[in-house]
């Protein structure tokens, strides 16, 4: 079952609660809700046993930058049996409204992963009429492209975000606890 749970609400919650930060490690690093672990999406099916743990003895509420992926973390465990909170508006509302952010020491911002899509995808149009106008009937890239948006939408995935999750400018500079570490203190 899943819930959802307002910034306002979640402030004075904050202790009593397993904040999980489900965004890429590298836009964890750039800020994230103090006391947040991260659990990257990606990673997050190898989290259930730990946050089954965790769930039994506090409540979980699940966030990333503006609520579209904490609510598919949400569904993945929900399937599993596990009850989460939702935090609506995510690290954006958060920060906002005014409350701090915590970032590692040597932690940098990147921009969100789904604003990092829209940017490659809207590039990669751009290039494809660009092309078309030299090599008529290159139209083909722009397609592929709407394409995949549209799958992307109609799958609720996205390969282009998971690849892109995985380049370098992705990844922290600054040390981060590893996904073992965070979860087994998830099981504690």
């Amino acid at each position: 079952m899943t819930t959802s749970l307002t910034v306002a609400e979640l402030k004075p919650r904050l202790e009593l609660l397993t904040v999980i930060d489900v965004r890429t490690p590298a836009e964890y690093a750039g800020g994230h809700i103090p006391g947040a672990r991260n659990v990257p999406l990606d990673q997050l099916a190898k989290a259930v046993p730990a946050l089954r743990s965790a769930s039994e003895r506090t409540g979980i509420a699940i966030v990333c930058a503006s609520g579209n992926r904490s609510a598919t973390a949400c569904r993945q465990l929900a399937d599993a049996g596990i009850a989460v909170l939702d935090v609506a508006g995510g690290t954006t509302a958060w920060a906002q409204q005014g409350h701090p952010l915590d970032r590692p020491a040597g932690g940098r911002t990147v921009w969100a992963l789904d604003r990092q899509v829209r940017f490659v995808a809207g590039v990669l149009v751009l290039i494809g009429v660009l092309v078309d106008l030299a090599l008529p009937g290159a139209h083909w890239v722009s397609a592929a492209v709407g394409a995949g948006l549209a799958f992307s939408a109609l799958t609720n995935t996205c390969a282009m975000g998971a690849m892109l999750g995985k380049l370098p400018y992705n990844r922290p500079k600054a040390a981060l606890p590893s996904l073992d570490d965070t979860l087994a203190a998830l099981r504690r």
